[in-house]
């Protein structure tokens, strides 16, 4: 029995990441391993380091590629501060609402000392599904004058939501491979504006395995790697950045766009709310449901996978047991997301809720048959 653990078919995975690996990517990574020292690795890495810039949209950025994954959301990213002993003001914010600006506004308004080194914020929260406007971010540090670097998550956002990094202004900016870029867990993408790197030079804070020094004598002698990288997870990374390039960065924020409205207008259709409070905030990669008070929602991630091999996205701290998510990232298409919906509305109707079948996938194909575009190449 130890081969049907899934059962018949494949399992549906539409958690807000790890996400769907395309096959073009899990054949790339079939491969033994390589001396990272050999020529060919640092030929490889040069390529990459060159077009990770473009999914930041960066010319200026110095992009970096650790051997190891992201553990960045914003209550994580306060207690990994806190750990290392920096001074933290915490901005808080209402779960399901954006980051407060006007807090923002007035903490920046009372510190001309500049006293504030860093801003740090996410771009696209998957707990809630909120997705932060960081050029409104940006516009308050420029009409202040300040000069505090803009440290950005964009773990859920970069490769699926429009992200720039040089109008923006962010200064440093870290992505996961397991994400949007749609590979498996194991690659913290991280990328640094001039001004972060000379920053970086004075900085007194404890580094070790993360230090860009490190990386950066590296980069001189063109070897690239201070440690053991994974071989099969850079060939891999070269292809999911050709399968994008290939789409075209403007067309995969689009689809993105269609799939988390398709999703939307499914809830809407189903009864039911989006934890985001405000249209502005709406995350074109999760969708955070919001449950009636009568049921658990944790219900419906185990029964969804018990019954249906459909994953889904478990609420998470304030909002455990009152929301699930819907991950709609990566590498994915609209039937695959077709499929997903009309699980969610059978998982709903076996636990009880009064939904209609057939009304958030009627809701869904509506809006994505006048929407989604030929397949550029078959044309």
């Amino acid at each position: 029995m130890a081969d049907y653990v899934y059962g018949p078919g494949r399992n549906h995975l539409f958690v807000p990441g790890p996400v769907n690996i395309p096959e073009q990517v899990i054949r790339a990574m079939n491969r033994q391993n390589e001396d990272y020292r050999s020529p060919a690795v640092p030929a490889l890495t040069k390529t990459l380091l060159e077009d990770v810039k473009q999914i930041f949209k960066t010319t200026t950025g110095t992009p970096f590629l650790f051997p190891t994954t992201d553990r960045v959301f914003s209550l994580l990213w306060i207690d990994q501060q806190q750990r290392l002993n920096f001074n933290v003001d915490v901005v808080e914010s209402d779960w399901g609402y954006g980051a407060d600006l006007a807090a923002l506004d007035y903490k920046l308004r009372q510190d001309p000392s500049h006293s504030i080194k860093a801003i740090c914020i996410v771009h696209n929260e998957t707990a809630t599904g909120v997705t932060n406007d960081l050029s409104a971010v940006r516009k308050i540090l420029d009409k202040h004058r300040h000069p505090a670097l803009l440290l950005v998550d964009g773990v859920s956002s970069i490769c699926a939501l429009d992200f720039r990094m040089d109008e923006w202004g962010v200064d440093v900016a870290l992505t996961g491979s397991q994400k949007a870029l749609s590979l498996p867990t194991g690659l913290g993408i991280v990328c640094a504006s001039p001004k972060a790197l000379e920053a970086s030079k004075t900085a007194k804070s404890v580094r070790v395995f993360f230090d860009w020094k490190d990386y950066l004598k590296f980069y001189k002698m063109g070897t690239y790697w201070p440690y053991t990288p994974s071989i099969q997870l850079l060939y891999g990374l070269r292809t999911a950045l050709d399968l994008i390039f290939e789409e075209g960065l403007d067309n995969v924020i689009k689809r993105h766009n269609r799939l988390g409205t398709a999703t939307r207008l499914a809830v809407e259709a189903w009864g039911l709310k989006n934890c985001t409070q405000k249209e502005e905030w709406f995350s074109d990669t999760v969708t955070a449901v919001v449950v009636p008070p009568y049921i658990d929602s944790a219900e419906i991630v185990k029964h969804a996978w018990k019954r249906y091999n459909l994953s889904l996205g478990l609420g998470l701290n304030k909002v455990a047991g009152k929301v699930f998510r819907i991950g709609h990232l990566g590498n994915l298409n609209e039937l695959q997301l077709m499929g997903a919906l009309s699980g969610v509305e059978m998982v709903l109707k076996d636990i009880g809720y009064p939904v209609k079948l057939g009304s958030g996938v009627a809701a869904a194909a509506a809006y994505l048959s006048n929407s989604t575009p030929l397949i550029p190449s078959r044309i």
